[in-house]
């Protein structure tokens, strides 16, 4: 099968977890950067990438990489790259975003537009017509500059990969499903422990998925699907195939999910439902100063209010007092919490033994990692 290279972009910061993933699926890592991760794979990579990835924000055809300062560079070597060999005849392509950090091109729409003006002069000439009806299978391009290096990836995934089709898409979280998975990854937990989220969000659903080892792509479509001269359907087929014999759902867990507002509550467990996950997790209206269990080596790993709104600012201090004492109760326990609070760990109570930075979107978050003792080893 033709090796190709395949881009997974990801959050900043969480690099480290996407190459494990990668690798874990049995394909060879290219680069990794800021941000993103490069890897080899045949076309079989674009469709099991899609299905079985969790951290990665999507998947991108590697089209091409090259240096160039000016805007005439840019339209040259965009138009050498062979896109006949991506592109069919009646194929929809556009430049969807274009982003550049520390390079002299710094213009997205001036970008985008040159760019597809290359593409539609290399085309013309390979196709020898003079306009394209653009009715085929689409194939958006995204373009990274950084430091005057362009990176063209086309898109396979379409909506991004966090969309795992469990929560509506009116329905906003402070996290997305693939940084609550990046930073599970981040813990020790593993499915035989227990895991309680007192601020109930996406963390508990995206555990339960991992434990029952749910695929995070297995309910949605993607662009590439519709890639005929790429990507044969069969493989599409097998990727499913190959998710649906991995999936154990009959275990038995320890995830709870608890929050003080009620519809929050209702509206995870209709998403665990949607997920396939809600008889794994227990669902349960509690204030964080009733957090309490009696099994000793549990998780918390949770995602508490930042304080948005100013009138939300001023229970901060409170709120994260009460959690600290709660926590302070459970004995042998560990804490992982994410936030972009500033006095968190002053409230708290506790200096974090780790802390970690990491971009949700443009905002600036800390994860803080306060680490219990490891559980004896089982007796044989």
């Amino acid at each position: 099968m033709e090796r190709m290279e395949w881009i997974a972009p990801c959050h900043f910061g969480l690099e480290s977890v996407l190459k494990r993933e990668i690798q874990d699926l049995g394909y060879e890592i290219a680069q990794v950067e800021d941000g993103r991760v490069t890897f080899y794979g045949g076309a079989d990579a674009a469709c099991r990438a899609n299905v079985f990835l969790r951290t990665a924000e999507r998947v991108l055809l590697k089209a091409g990489s090259f240096k160039a300062v000016t805007f005439d560079e840019l339209f040259e070597k965009t138009k050498a790259i062979p896109w006949e060999n991506y592109i069919p005849k009646n194929g929809k392509f556009w430049v969807a975003k274009a982003s550049s950090v520390k390079s002299k091109l710094f213009s997205p729409s001036d970008i985008q537009s040159i760019m597809k003006k290359a593409m539609v002069d290399r085309l013309r000439s390979r196709y020898h017509v003079q306009w394209f009806q653009e009715d085929g299978a689409s194939y958006p391009l995204r373009v990274f500059l950084m430091k005057d290096i362009v990176t063209i990836g086309i898109d396979t995934s379409g909506d991004s990969l966090h969309k795992r089709g469990y929560r509506p898409s009116a329905g906003k979280a402070p996290i997305s499903e693939t940084l609550a998975a990046a930073l599970i990854m981040l813990t020790p937990w593993r499915k035989e422990r227990i895991l309680v989220d007192p601020f109930c969000g996406t963390f508990p659903i995206e555990a339960a998925m991992m434990a029952a080892n749910i695929a995070p792509g297995m309910n949605r479509s993607f662009t590439a699907e519709s890639w005929a001269n790429l990507i044969d359907k069969k493989l599409w087929y097998e990727a499913i195939d190959e998710a649906n014999d991995l999936i154990d759902d009959q275990i038995e867990t320890d995830i709870q999910g608890y929050d003080i507002d009620g519809d929050v509550v209702r509206m995870a467990r209709q998403n665990a439902e949607n997920a396939g996950v809600d008889h794994l997790i227990h669902f349960q209206e509690r204030p964080v100063s009733a957090l309490s269990h009696p099994k000793k080596y549990g998780f918390i790993i949770t995602n508490p209010p930042y304080g948005e709104r100013l009138e939300e600012k001023e229970a901060l201090p409170g709120l994260y007092r009460e959690f600290g004492e709660s926590f302070r109760k459970l004995d042998s326990w560990s804490a992982y919490m994410i936030t972009s609070y500033e006095d968190a760990e002053r409230y708290f109570g506790r200096k974090a033994d780790k802390n970690r930075k990491i971009y949700n979107g443009m905002l600036k978050t800390y994860f803080y990692q306060f680490q219990g003792p490891k559980p004896p080893r089982p007796k044989k």
